[in-house]
């Protein structure tokens, strides 16, 4: 009896195998949802490369040591002439020259990535939106293909709106505003805050292209997303004619302990956690300004002198994850700024990564400056937190007006141009204007308790969000019974085919 009860759960049980994207934030988003899909009793294998693995593989190795059934399988990267070995991913490091050689790698294994999937025979495989190729091969193995959108479900109808509607083309100047048709809410942007490549078609432009086909042709779309944006998750499966699930906060719900969030997104085992934490420790509830601009950009050091003037004139004590451009430009004015803050006790300087997950949550933390990436967003709302708004590239801009607009706990620093990743021209955010931001955050007044009372509400409902019986809980419990539907539908038509034949 018992053989035969492992056997039937063998055959009800789903298995799929996960491929995240090689930038940092595609690789946590993806990682993180192929964690949830194990918690729920998924059978799941990642494939990646040595580099990216290391980066999530203490999560991996401590969810399989709690009994869930989750593994990685390691590719390697091919040599390709002018790449140094382990640089196989997208970061602020990343030079300029590279980026094509790393591509260049990525396209020598998709032969490799598809054979894996033959190989593992998966129910169904979820992959980054980067692989719009990855549809035809789940189509060849009759299996579903969950493609994996990252952004908020806000950005992407925008997006939608300026293909179809092209409201940019009818205002004559960049700095002129304009209404995106279409949206439930009133939303005006600037020509110049839009990326290139929908203000003029490009390479991108045709990425995007395929990566919108495949999505089409998908068994569906998942998001980090939840109630904070449902409005928006209506109106994209309505404007796109696919299903999609909103399952976030995903951070949240598979990073529950502090191990989890200590580790997630970095391998190394480093004292930095110890040292902010017991800083922040020593200060006053929501007295402290967290500043990280994400793990793809680096500022020139005119901005990051801009940034230093005005955190250390604010009156606000600060944490200010920094990356810096190399260069000769700085002397050594950011040896003297570090002194100071350390000597004031007033600002912590983390030079590079930072244990994001505790800082936000700790309750010193009041407020954050962010690039608006959508997982820092995400991380920000879990805690309940308000936001000042610096976006740069990717879907950031869109990303501001959601938080500035429509949710209404973000106030804007004052960028002007979306410019390609870490490509800078003369314009810099002046030290007033940043300052004017902060102490619209944290000063204490109607417009900050506003934000941080709405920060507040946003937060209770992510919580509720992946309790059981509330929505992104439910959404997963009935995508993962589709589809084990699906599963034993394809197995009853395999035998009435063998039963055709043989007969």
């Amino acid at each position: 009896m018992e053989s035969l009860g492992v056997k039937v759960e063998e055959e009800t049980m789903l298995k799929a195998v996960f491929l995240p994207f090689i930038s940092k934030s595609h690789l946590i988003f993806v990682v993180d949802i192929a964690r949830l899909f194990a918690m729920h009793g998924v059978d799941v294998t990642i494939i990646t490369t040595p580099s990216n693995a290391a980066i999530f593989q203490t999560s991996i190795d401590r969810d399989s040591s709690r009994g869930r059934p989750i593994r990685t399988h390691v590719v390697m990267f091919p040599q390709v002439p002018g790449l140094a070995r382990g640089m196989e991913s997208f970061n602020a490091d990343t030079p300029n020259e590279i980026r094509s050689k790393i591509y260049q790698g990525l396209i020598i294994l998709q032969e490799q990535f598809k054979q894996q999937f033959r190989d593992m025979k998966p129910d169904f495989i979820v992959t980054d939106m980067f692989y719009p190729w990855s549809v035809d091969v789940a189509d060849e193995l009759g299996i579903p293909r969950l493609i994996c959108i990252s952004g908020s479900y806000f950005a992407h109808s925008a997006m939608n709106s300026i293909e179809h509607f092209s409201p940019q083309a009818k205002v004559k100047l960049n700095s002129e505003s304009f209404l995106l048709p279409g949206l439930p809410h009133k939303v005006e942007m600037k020509r110049l805050q839009l990326p290139d490549w929908l203000r003029a078609p490009n390479d991108y432009t045709y990425l995007m292209k395929m990566i919108k086909d495949s999505e089409r042709k998908s068994y569906g779309s998942l998001f980090d997303s939840h109630e904070i944006e449902s409005t928006y998750e209506e109106h994209y499966k309505t404007a796109m004619g696919t299903k999609s699930w909103s399952l976030g906060p995903v951070s949240l719900w598979v990073n529950q302990d502090d191990s989890d969030k200590a580790g997630r997104g970095h391998g190394k085992e480093e004292d930095e956690d110890e040292g902010v934490l017991k800083w922040l420790d020593s200060k006053k509830d929501d007295s402290v300004l967290y500043v990280s601009f994400g793990s793809m950009n680096k500022f020139p050091t005119p901005q990051l002198v801009e940034i230093a003037h005005a955190l250390e004139h604010s009156g606000h004590d600060f944490i200010w994850v920094v990356r810096k451009i190399e260069d000769v430009e700085d002397g050594d004015f950011f040896t003297e700024f570090e002194k100071r803050m350390k000597e004031s006790n007033k600002g912590y300087l983390i030079w590079g990564w930072a244990p994001q997950l505790l800082i936000l949550e700790h309750a010193a933390v009041g407020a954050v400056v962010t690039h608006c990436g959508w997982n820092t967003i995400m991380e920000s709302v879990n805690a309940g937190l308000s936001l000042a708004t610096w976006p740069l590239f990717a879907e950031q801009f869109f990303n501001e007006r959601l938080l500035v607009d429509v949710l209404k706990i973000g106030v804007a620093v004052g960028a002007k141009e979306w410019r390609n990743w870490n490509e800078f021209g003369d314009d810099v955010v002046k030290r007033d204007e940043i300052g004017k931001a902060i102490g619209l955050l944290m000063g204490g007044g109607e417009e900050c308790l506003e934000m941080r009372k709405k920060a507040k509400a946003l937060s209770g409902a992510a919580k509720k969000a992946i309790e059981v019986g509330g929505s992104s809980y439910t959404k997963l419990k009935q995508l993962i019974e589709e589809l084990k539907s699906f599963k034993l539908e394809k197995k009853v038509n395999n035998k009435l085919e063998v039963d055709l034949v043989s007969t």
